[in-house]
């Protein structure tokens, strides 16, 4: 009993040294300055690490341009043609025109009669006019005189120039139609030569005209 107590004795000392022994870390081994190996130099921080040169960053080189299309071919301008000629206007009016009693009464002309103090041609006048430029194309023999005539409303002088309007509407109309210029001669008589001279408006009506007269050639 004895030999067996002093065996535990010794037993256990030797299992507590022996499990210091395995719990101890070892230190990790370091190079002291002055002995024989130098220690690696640490890994430089990435900031330090030196720029990469321009050659390595260049970005890769771009595919060559394609062929251009041709260009189109240029049309030359086209050379501008000669102007065609212009026409000219109906004959200039005579130099010596006929004299008013030269002209003659034509059933074939009717008048035509405006408003008061107005010398625009009306609509119903308007297809008046056409039958007498029409007889007077039929006819190029013969020469036509406008007679402008007023109402005895207003001066004298005012309605000279009064009639002398409404004959040169009148022939405008007429050469509009196609009547030659130089075929018409116009007057104006003013309020002389009445037709009706009671002061009534139908009277003064009958007044307010343009008469035709013609002369053969």
């Amino acid at each position: 009993m004895f030999h067996r107590r002093g065996s535990l004795f010794l037993v256990a000392p030797l299992l507590m040294l022996a499990l210091f022994l395995v719990g101890c870390p070892k230190r990790p081994a370091t190079m002291t300055a002055g002995s024989g190996t130098a220690a690696p130099a640490p890994t430089p921080p990435l900031a330090a690490m030196p720029a990469p040169t321009p050659s390595a960053m260049a970005p890769p080189a771009s595919p060559p341009p394609a062929a251009a299309a041709p260009a189109a071919p240029t049309m030359p301008a086209p050379t501008p043609s000669p102007a065609a000629p212009v026409a000219s206007a109906p004959g200039a009016a005579p130099v010596t025109p006929p004299k008013p009693s030269e002209f003659m009464a034509n059933t074939n002309l009717n008048d035509i009669h405006f408003d008061f103090d107005k010398y625009n041609i009306k609509p119903p006048d308007a297809t008046i006019l056409d039958a007498n430029a029409a007889w007077l194309k039929s006819n190029p023999s013969n020469l036509v005189l406008i007679e402008g005539h007023c109402d005895d409303r207003g001066t004298a002088e005012y309605n000279l120039a009064l009639g002398e309007r409404r004959a040169k509407s009148t022939m405008n109309y007429l050469v509009a139609q196609g009547v030659q210029a130089n075929r018409i001669t116009i007057i104006s008589y003013g309020k002389e030569r009445p037709l009706c001279t009671e002061q009534t408006e139908a009277c003064w009506a009958k007044n307010r005209r343009a008469h035709f007269l013609t002369k053969a050639q």
